[in-house]
């Protein structure tokens, strides 16, 4: 019997690797080809791969759950017949983290091991919701009772300062090759794990905030949006990370008993939540209702409408409860007045509070 340990530097993966190619191993191989080449497929159709064959540039190995075995803090892996491999968590930084998590399937690559962890949650329907509206350096939130906007400032000037730094080393790169091409790779990184940073702290903000909450995003198509947009509007766009923030969100909400839906963003800006009348033109920073004088910010009226389109897909009368349009909370008031953009205390019979959070 031979048994080798994995270290935290995993100095073995690599040759430990190449010792996989066993029948053992053959089948779970199989099924991870099929599932690349399926993931291909769909990705082609919707016009986001080019008709090229997927190549898998670094070679790895799923473990299967028959072929590991749970001892404490530790996992032994059957490589062939009577020969092991032993890798333990138990001085990892994660260990205590993981406490009542079960281990899945590891996965071991050429230079390091990943160890996936899951656990079972009682989950409930959440019932309140609150719907987001996705801007440039904000997300204007409507929960029912008040409005809501978390800053993306922080995010936007971290994409700037950086995307300014790659535009310097790449002038540099045209007078000097290699040392150009390595600082372009080290901002690269660094970019990269300062945004998935700042986008895991902002996750984790929206989650504590509306813990038990239906959180309703649009479905912004940003290539799309790049097609119609000018040059100054569409490097302002590329600096967005709606797409990265509700995939996080997505795969954290069941940690907080949330669940993240998107909705069609059609209209959603020029639309009175009131009435239902449509602007043909485009809206500035305040919408203004050319049918019954509805005046609200542009950004919150768009939440509003998103708030009530999710509503909207329920038949609230069947269940005993008024409909989605009243729950909205918008009610007609006798007469107009002016207001600020930002003048919230009381917008035409809407209670509302305004609260700004950032990043901390």
């Amino acid at each position: 019997m031979e048994v080798l340990v994995l270290n935290g530097s995993h100095e073995y993966a690599k040759f430990l690797t190449e010792r996989f190619i066993t029948e053992r191993y053959i089948d779970q191989a199989i099924h991870d080809t099929f599932s690349i080449l399926e993931s291909w497929r769909r990705r082609f159709e919707k016009g986001k791969a080019e008709y090229k064959p997927p190549l898998v540039k670094k070679a790895y190995v799923r473990i299967k759950t028959t072929l590991r075995r749970i001892i404490g803090k530790s996992v032994r892996i059957t490589v062939k017949p009577h020969e092991y491999i032993t890798y333990s968590w138990n001085n990892e930084w994660f260990s205590k983290r993981v406490e009542g998590f079960e281990l899945t399937e590891p996965i071991i690559k050429e230079d390091k091991v990943y160890l996936v962890f899951r656990k079972e949650l009682q989950t409930t329907t959440p019932l309140e919701v609150v719907a987001f509206d996705s801007n440039l350096f904000s997300l204007d939130g409507y929960d029912g009772e008040k409005f809501v906007t978390v800053s993306l400032k922080q995010l936007y000037s971290l994409k700037y300062t950086m995307q300014r730094k790659r535009s310097k080393v790449q002038s540099l790169a045209s007078k000097k090759f290699k040392a150009g091409k390595r600082l372009l790779v080290k901002y690269s990184h660094r970019e990269k794990n300062r945004v998935n940073d700042l986008v895991h702290k902002l996750a984790n903000l929206i989650l504590c905030l509306y813990h038990h909450h239906v959180l309703v995003f649009e479905k912004l198509n940003k290539q799309g949006m790049f097609e119609d947009a000018n040059d100054s509007l569409s490097r302002k766009l590329s600096k967005t990370v709606w797409r990265k923030l509700i995939n996080v969100l997505k795969y954290k909400a069941s940690l907080y008993n949330c669940r993240v839906v998107e909705v069609n963003p059609r209209f959603t800006s020029r639309s009175c939540p009131r009435c239902g009348w449509v602007n043909s033109r485009m809206v500035g920073k305040t919408f203004r209702c050319g049918k019954c004088g509805f005046t609200l910010d542009r950004q919150f009226n768009a939440s509003l409408n998103i708030f009530k389109k999710y509503l909207s897909r329920f038949n609230f009368k069947m269940w005993g409860f008024p409909h989605p349009f009243r729950v909205s909370g918008v009610i007609p008031l006798m007469g107009r007045r002016g207001m600020n953009i930002r003048d919230f205390g009381e917008v035409q019979g809407l209670r509302v509070e305004y609260k700004i959070y950032e990043i901390q």
